[in-house]
């Protein structure tokens, strides 16, 4: 095989282990491309390729979050990972661990982990990288990373996600949400939500929001109701999609251009929590992005006409 086969063959597993390390589709891009560029650049061939580049693009990502995690320190309003449509890699041997830590709530709670526990989190845990595999990548003992993984448990054990496991029930009850949120249905929105759901959004101070946290089904339920149908008369379409591993929606204008990205964690038969990210600086490569400002200009233009 020559370098670009052998490389573009690894591609999804460099992408799917720099996201989970990063939150962000793209840093993690860049982090890639920039692990191409070293590998090309290389005058031998390693012995093994895909301990190379995932050695590679695990220390690029890891000097990325550092730098990161100082931004996501002075950010606006809630914080949340870019929304990830499709995750490249496959692996069925695996496919609980790769669902599970791509969600939102589990990108969350890797946040609360330093830069190393996260990387040795996410080789070890998610991607089943043996110790030997994951010290050479971090640069780090053996024991040292059993050491990080230890903490790094500890931590995401205590506010570890659990979702609706039949993706049937799930996406059929996230249906029935967003018919009753075009409608301003309240009575059906309430009867979908848990008693305290949560509900809070991602403008990064660059676009309106509907509020930065609402709890409690009654006020959700009322909230989006009162927004949504209004949205639809200028029209706004919601378009379903699995986002990060969930159900949840893309709103876009008449245009087509993409205003903000919905997800529902669901579980016992209810939403739980519902974020929306709606920070145009991180809906780019969900498609192109529309002027949230203007949209909110015309929605309270058409509240203000007499119907």
């Amino acid at each position: 095989m020559s370098k670009v086969e052998e490389f573009e063959e690894l591609r999804p597993l460099l992408f799917s282990v720099a996201y989970r390390i990063l939150g962000s589709v793209g840093e993690a891009e860049d982090a890639v491309q920039e692990t191409w560029l070293r590998f090309d650049g290389t005058a031998t061939r390693p012995t093994s390729t895909k301990a190379y580049l995932s050695t590679t693009v695990t220390r690029i990502a890891i000097d990325v979050l550092r730098s990161a995690r100082v931004r996501r320190e002075q950010y606006v309003g809630p914080w949340f990972p870019e929304p990830l449509l499709n995750d490249p890699y496959e692996d069925p041997a695996r496919a609980m661990e790769l669902a599970d830590s791509v969600s939102m709530a589990a990108l969350l709670l890797l946040e609360r982990l330093s830069p190393l526990e996260r990387a040795v989190f996410v080789l070890r845990e998610v991607f089943g990288f043996g110790f030997d595999e994951v010290a050479a990548a971090v640069g780090r003992t053996e024991t040292a990373c059993r050491q990080l993984l230890v903490r790094a448990r500890r931590h995401m054990q205590d506010g570890r996600p659990r979702f609706e496991a039949v993706s049937t029930e799930r996406d059929e009850l996230a249906s029935r949400f967003f018919d009753a949120l075009r409608e301003g249905d309240v009575a059906s929105l309430q009867d979908l939500l848990a008693a305290d759901v949560s509900m809070a959004g991602d403008g990064g101070g660059k676009a309106p929001q509907l509020a930065r946290a609402v709890v409690g089904a009654d006020n959700v339920a009322r909230l989006l109701a009162s927004v949504f149908p209004w949205m639809a008369r200028i029209d706004v379409t919601i378009e379903p999609h699995e986002i990060n591993g969930q159900p949840g929606a893309i709103f876009r204008d008449r245009d087509g251009g993409v205003v903000n990205v919905m997800v529902l964690d669901v579980l016992d038969g209810r939403i739980r929590t519902i974020r929306s990210v709606i920070n145009p600086d991180k809906l780019g490569h969900v498609g192109p992005v529309a002027d949230a400002w203007a949209l909110d200009r015309e929605l309270r233009q058409a509240r203000r006409r007499p119907n």
